[in-house]
């Protein structure tokens, strides 16, 4: 190994460990609030470039043929004037895509917006119910739904791969593109951006009351059900919004995302679901152990980054209080 492939390697795990950290934090941010493990947030991920592909070309793709079943179920479920949002939301979505396929710009908008509906609505029809259950039933569900949008994925976009155009052309430097830079930048302004937010937002520490304590919260006026929306909110506009950017440096498929969902994941873990600064810099090292072991041991790179699970576990297990669940 010289300076250069070094350079590369670096390069490489930093731009992937970014982000493996953003679906790090949104993962913990969801798991704190709501006890739900988001496994199909990859799926969300690999949603927003897929939906992009299609309305570029001029079509209609079936994500929001989904979008509105999930409304109209979660409307169905709302008593009273409350269930005007989700129709209102779905009615509201379905303009934009139609403007979409005649104004390309807008596509962008169109295609994070679905995600964000997509997942807010996930959490209203299949966790919301549920908010009583066990972490184990939670988790089931949870896996339950990747597979379920990983196979209407390959109904809605076929098995091909798709390579949007990069918003960024050209090289900075060999190695690093434009759009890697772009995809640097937006972790930086999301970090600075949640950290505000929690720090001085209403919100955001109506979020934080939420994940310390569900009751404590509910005695002081704060709706979990309502921190969970905003909760899965977050997490689907960061998935949106980092696929977009992603898309064009790695393509986009409808199996690609639970692979990053899960990398993610190992880098939560080794936050131990409770810590975002811990969780991002984990994602981090993911990205560069991942990145080192590709080019040392690349038949084995997968199964080395997912050891990493294995004294994060061990670590957390000694730790720990003795709880049954």
């Amino acid at each position: 190994m010289d300076a250069t492939i070094l350079g590369f390697l670096l390069l490489d795990g930093l731009q992937n460990g970014v982000i493996y950290g953003l679906l790090a934090i949104a993962m913990v941010l969801v798991f704190a609030v709501t006890r739900v493990i988001l496994v199909p947030i990859g799926e969300l991920l690999m949603f927003a470039p897929l939906s992009l592909v299609w309305l570029l070309e001029g079509k209609v793709p079936g994500t929001l043929w989904l979008a509105l079943a999930l409304g109209l179920v979660w409307a169905g479920r709302v008593r009273g004037r409350g269930a005007w949002g989700p129709l209102l939301g779905a009615l509201g979505l379905s303009a934009l895509f139609f403007l979409a396929l005649f104004l390309k710009p807008l596509a962008y908008v169109a295609a994070v917006l679905l995600v964000v509906y997509l997942g807010v609505a996930t959490y209203r029809v299949f966790f919301q119910p549920l908010r009583e259950a066990t972490v184990l039933s939670l988790l089931i569900m949870a896996v339950g739904l990747h597979v379920a949008y990983q196979g209407l994925g390959l109904v809605f976009f076929g098995p091909e791969q798709f390579r949007p155009e990069p918003l960024l052309k050209g090289e900075v430097v060999v190695g690093l593109s434009w759009q890697g830079v772009l995809v640097l930048l937006f972790a930086l302004l999301s970090v600075l951006a949640l950290y505000g937010f929690f720090r001085f937002s209403l919100y955001g520490k109506a979020l934080l009351a939420a994940a310390e304590s569900r009751l404590g919260a509910r005695l002081t006026g704060i709706s979990p059900e309502e921190a969970g929306m905003v909760a899965f909110g977050i997490a689907s506009l960061l998935a949106g919004l980092s696929g977009l950017l992603l898309a064009p440096l790695i393509n986009a498929a409808y199996f690609m995302g639970f692979m990053l969902g899960l990398k993610g994941f190992v880098a939560a873990i080794l936050g131990g679901l409770a810590s975002y600064p811990v969780a991002f810099l984990g994602a981090l090292l993911v990205g560069f152990f991942e990145s080192f072991t590709s080019f040392f041991a690349s038949a084995y790179k997968e199964a080395l980054v997912f050891l990493l699970l294995v004294p994060a576990l061990f670590y957390q297990s000694l730790r720990a209080r003795a709880v049954e669940e």
